[in-house]
């Protein structure tokens, strides 16, 4: 090499010229992945019941959420994103802990986060390995009594399963709960954003109803008007035949035709009722677009990764149904982006398509603080994604999903169990407590609207009984 050097000089400066233009495309298009191993600051944002399409960047083409727009189209949004358990105390833990149901034992609303499990969820593991500050804001919504309030160094969650819309505020004026966590995200940024790394979990009750109030979806007034020129199309499925196909013992006292007869039993309610919901989702867009002006303003909005997902979806008239719990699309399937600024140019308004879990999330993040991700989560690093290639294997070597265990176990009289296999061409449904034994096989390529149950189809007899099959064992593995 000292040869080369002493007789080839202007091979150096070539090569220290080639090394600094390279250095300085990459100060253009992002970080390197050396660089992107640095701790970033992360916020992690959840809507309650906001199912995948209720975003124009996932093609809709009513709803307004521009700043939800924008992190899709300068981040990663995963089109194919679901939750294993479609219910929020469940999905709500599953994101904390990276487990399913199974494993991480919270099965209902009284049953409290707490011990080695909590102390195993990403907020956690991100403070005590890591020195990272970490907060909690809005609808914590796992269990009632032990609240891990001490354990945040910010933390505003109230002791009840759903907080109210209507609020006063100190001076006694009205509130929207959705403005309140707005004002708490101000504050804890304020107090925490540029003191070193924070990993802030922000959790809305928006755009879920009201429980209990005939009014449902209760907005800010300052949306009354928005939407009301809009003709929002009835689903496909939202036929009376649709829910007529399913077997008596289902049908009876369901809770979720007990909420389509308040949400969706006329054509003008269901408009009323689909633009409330749309109206509660723009003022969390809102609230987004603050945020991300405030990490602006502090000069942190760089170094700050943000992940927005939904805890479960929702029914919006699909199979004559409102709510969610079963394993349907409109169910189970949610928005996912994650919108990383120091990624590579090559990443940003980056589609993918692979199957994402609300499990993910817990892994993913402690990845991007650099922290070492537990055996016990169950869930993959969505990193490996879209960092390291869309063909590269994900997880230690392991190929990504091309399918999932779906379960909803929680005893609950008027929601029958469920479970299900979901695979990127087929999903097969099973309700193990119905005395009719009602199962469902889909196509869900050639009938993603899941309008044909091919239960009975002889054609599909044999893949049937591999997904049987495939639905005992994957049951097992999960726990």
């Amino acid at each position: 090499m000292k040869h080369r050097t002493t007789h080839y000089p202007f091979v150096n400066i070539i090569s220290v010229a080639v090394l600094l233009m390279a250095l300085f495309m990459v100060s253009l298009s992002g970080c390197s992945r050396t660089e992107m191993q640095k701790k970033p600051n992360i916020i992690f944002l959840l809507t309650d019941d906001q199912r995948w399409d209720a975003m124009g960047a996932a093609g809709n083409p009513i709803i307004q959420t521009p700043n939800l727009d924008r992190l899709a189209n300068e981040g990663v949004l995963f089109n194919n994103a679901f939750v294993t358990t479609s219910i929020c105390c469940c999905s709500r833990a599953s994101v904390m802990t990276g487990q399913y149901v199974s494993r991480h034992g919270i099965n209902s609303f009284q049953t409290d986060l707490e011990g080695e499990v909590l102390s195993m969820t990403y907020p956690l593991l991100l403070k005590n390995r890591a020195g990272y500050k970490i907060g909690f804001i809005g609808k914590y919504g796992i269990g009632l009594e032990k609240h891990p309030a001490d354990s945040f160094d910010f933390w505003t969650c109230e002791k009840l399963y759903q907080p109210n819309y209507e609020n006063t505020d100190e001076n006694g004026d009205f509130l929207h709960y959705t403005d309140k966590v707005g004002s708490d995200i101000k504050s804890f940024l304020e107090q925490f954003g540029t003191e070193g790394p924070f990993c802030l979990s922000v959790s809305f009750k928006a755009p879920h109803c009201q429980d209990g109030d005939p009014r449902q979806f209760i907005y800010h007034p300052r949306y009354s008007d928005l939407y009301m020129d809009m003709e929002i199309p009835l689903p496909e499925t939202a036929g009376e035949e649709f829910w007529l196909e399913f077997p008596e013992d289902f049908r009876t006292n369901n809770e979720a035709r007990i909420r389509w007869e308040i949400r969706f039993p006329d054509p003008e309610q269901y408009q009323e009722s689909v633009r409330s919901y749309y109206r509660l989702i723009t003022g969390v867009d809102d609230v987004i677009g603050q945020m991300m002006q405030q990490l602006e303003d502090l000069g942190v909005a760089g170094n700050t990764v943000i992940v927005f997902m939904g805890d479960n979806g929702f029914y919006l008239a699909e199979h004559g149904m409102a709510g969610k719990w079963y394993p349907h699309e409109e169910s189970i399937r949610v928005p996912l982006i994650v919108h990383d600024p120091r990624a590579p140019q090559s990443q940003q308004g980056l589609r993918l398509e692979q199957m994402a879990l609300n499990i993910d999330i817990a892994p993913t993040i402690l990845s991007l603080a650099g922290v070492e991700i537990p055996g016990s989560m169950q869930g993959k690093d969505l990193e490996t994604l879209y960092l390291d290639g869309l063909n590269a294997p994900a997880s230690g070597g392991a190929p990504w999903r091309t399918e999932f265990f779906y379960e909803h176990t929680i005893e609950i009289p008027t929601i029958p169990p469920s479970l299900a296999v979901v695979a990127e061409d087929f999903k097969f449904i099973t309700y193990p407590t119905l005395a009719s034994g009602l199962e469902e096989f889909y196509d869900r390529i050639n009938d993603p609207l899941e309008k044909n149950n091919l239960i009975n189809d002889p054609a599909s007899q044999e893949k049937i009984d591999l997904f049987r099959n495939k639905l005992d064992e994957m049951k097992k593995k999960v726990r």
